[in-house]
């Protein structure tokens, strides 16, 4: 009996997926056919646990809620350098003074 499960890219979602070797540590590659997708090869599962969506999506909602760099890499089983990247890739553009402060009329 075959099973076959459709692959799809994290990237772009198109299923139009190859096998693609494997990585150093093992894990199988895959390549995206999709000419206009950004990134052509990818692992369904990371090996590192900083670079999941859900880890990265965490990290922003523990610094929001008040949590350090280092607690943060402590609860998420990551580097505090992946932390810091993170936050510096999210962090929001900042308004300056005379952007926020009313004209004044003379």
């Amino acid at each position: 009996m075959t099973v076959l499960v459709a692959i799809e890219c994290h990237h772009c979602h198109s299923t139009e997926v190859t096998k693609y070797g494997k990585s150093l540590v093992g894990k199988q590659r895959y390549y995206c056919q999709n000419t206009d997708c950004p990134y052509r090869t990818f692992v369904l599962t990371q090996t590192y646990p900083g670079r999941t969506r859900e880890v990265k999506q965490q990290i922003v909602e523990m610094t929001l809620k008040g949590s350090g760099v280092r607690d943060i890499a402590r609860v998420l089983h990551i580097s505090p350098t992946t932390v810091i990247q993170e936050l510096k890739k999210t962090r929001s553009p900042q308004t300056s003074e005379s952007e926020t402060a009313p004209e004044a009329k003379t």
